[in-house]
C-alpha cells in the first residue's frame, strides 16, 4: 500500500512541471496600425517572419491581435487603449500616428514602433542608443531623406521649378515632413507647394489642384494611409502626367516613376524580432532604436517613357533597380 502511494506521488511529481508549463498563459502581442489589412499584407507577413526568427509562431506559442484604424487616425487612441485593456504583453505601433497613440496609452506595457519620423524629436524615446522607458523600435528616418529625394528630382528633371508636396494633415509627423522638404528645397532652388489629403476623395482633389499650382513634379510624403492608397496615387500621377518621387519601392513597383528610401518590409521584420526579444525578457529601455543601413533607388523606366522623361545614364547607373 505504501509502495503504491509512493509511486502515485512520484508520478504526480514528474508530471507537475509539464502541467504547470501547459497552464502558463500564451503571451499576447498587440499590433496597432493606422491603415487597413489588405494593403499591408506584406508588412504583416514580414512582422510574423521576425517573430518566427525570435522563436515565436502565431497560434502556437504566441497570440497576435490586430487593430486597424482604416485610415482614421482619430480612432487610434481608443484602439491602443483596447489593447492595453486586453493586457497585451507587448504592443507594436505601425507608423508615426499609431506609435504616438500607443505610447500615450501605456507607460508599463512594452511598445515597439515602426516609424518614419525622428523618434527623439517626436518624443517617443529619450535617445536612439538608450531609449529608456517602455518604448523602442525601428526608425526609417524619412526627414533625413528629403535632401536626397529632392536632389534626385533635380537630376531627373533639371528644369523643374515647382514641386508639389502631398502630405496627410492627420499625421502628427506632417509638419516635420513639410519643414524638412522646404529646407531641402532651399538647396536646389525648388518652390514647394503643399497639398493635403487624408481621405480617398481628398487625394483625388489634391491631384486636381496640381495644374493650378503649375507643379512640375510631385513629392509624396511618407504616410501609412498613402502607402495603403498607393495604387490610387500612382494611377492619379499617371492620369495627370506628373512625375513623382516616393519613399517606398512598392510605389515604383506599382507603376510610380521613382522611389528612394529604406525597406519598410524589413523594418516590420525587425520589429517582429524586437517583439520576440521582449517576450523573452529583454527590456525596451535597453534595446537601441534600429536604423536602416541601406537605401534603395528604384526607377520605373516604363513610366518614365510614358511621361516623356529620360533619366540620365548617370542616374540609371546608380539605381539599385530599374523596372523595364
Amino acid at each position: 500500500m505504501k509502495r503504491r502511494l509512493f509511486m502515485t506521488l512520484l508520478a504526480i511529481a514528474a508530471f507537475w512541471p509539464f502541467a504547470a508549463y501547459a497552464q502558463q498563459p500564451v503571451p499576447l502581442v498587440g499590433f496597432l496600425h493606422s491603415g487597413s489589412p489588405e494593403p499591408n499584407v506584406n508588412l504583416v507577413t514580414a512582422f510574423r517572419n521576425g517573430l518566427n526568427q525570435a522563436g515565436f509562431v502565431a497560434d502556437k506559442n504566441v497570440t497576435i491581435e490586430f487593430r486597424w484604424a482604416e485610415g482614421r487616425y482619430d480612432r487610434l487612441p481608443e484602439l491602443a487603449a483596447d489593447l492595453v485593456r486586453r493586457q497585451a504583453t507587448v504592443i507594436v505601433g505601425g507608423g508615426p500616428p499609431a506609435a504616438v497613440a500607443t505610447k500615450a496609452a501605456t507607460t508599463t506595457i512594452p511598445v515597439v514602433f515602426v516609424s518614419g519620423d525622428d523618434p527623439v524629436k517626436s518624443g517617443l524615446v529619450a535617445s536612439l542608443g538608450r531609449p529608456g522607458g517602455n518604448v523602442t523600435g525601428v526608425t526609417i528616418f524619412t526627414g533625413q531623406l528629403a535632401a536626397k529625394q529632392i536632389g534626385l528630382l533635380r537630376e531627373l528633371l533639371p528644369k523643374a521649378a515647382v514641386v508639389a508636396l502631398l502630405v496627410n494633415p492627420s499625421n502628427p509627423a506632417t509638419e516635420s515632413v513639410i519643414a524638412d522638404v522646404r529646407l531641402a528645397a532651399t538647396l536646389t532652388g525648388h518652390r514647394i507647394q503643399v497639398v493635403k489629403a487624408s481621405s480617398e476623395v481628398e487625394i483625388d482633389n489634391a491631384f486636381a489642384t496640381l495644374a493650378e499650382f503649375h507643379a512640375d513634379a510631385l513629392f509624396v510624403g511618407s504616410d501609412p494611409y498613402f502607402y495603403a492608397r498607393s495604387n490610387q496615387i500612382v494611377a492619379l500621377a499617371a492620369r495627370h502626367a506628373v512625375p513623382a518621387i516616393y519613399e517606398f519601392r512598392e510605389f515604383a513597383v506599382n507603376g510610380g516613376l521613382m522611389s528612394y528610401g529604406a525597406s519598410l518590409t524589413d523594418g516590420y521584420r525587425q520589429a517582429g524580432v524586437y517583439a520576440g526579444q521582449i517576450l523573452k525578457g529583454a527590456s525596451p529601455a535597453d534595446l537601441p532604436v534600429l536604423q536602416p543601413t541601406k537605401f534603395e533607388l528604384v526607377i520605373n523606366l516604363k513610366t518614365a517613357k510614358a511621361l516623356g522623361v529620360a533619366p540620365s545614364p548617370g542616374l540609371l547607373a546608380i539605381a539599385d533597380e530599374v523596372i523595364e
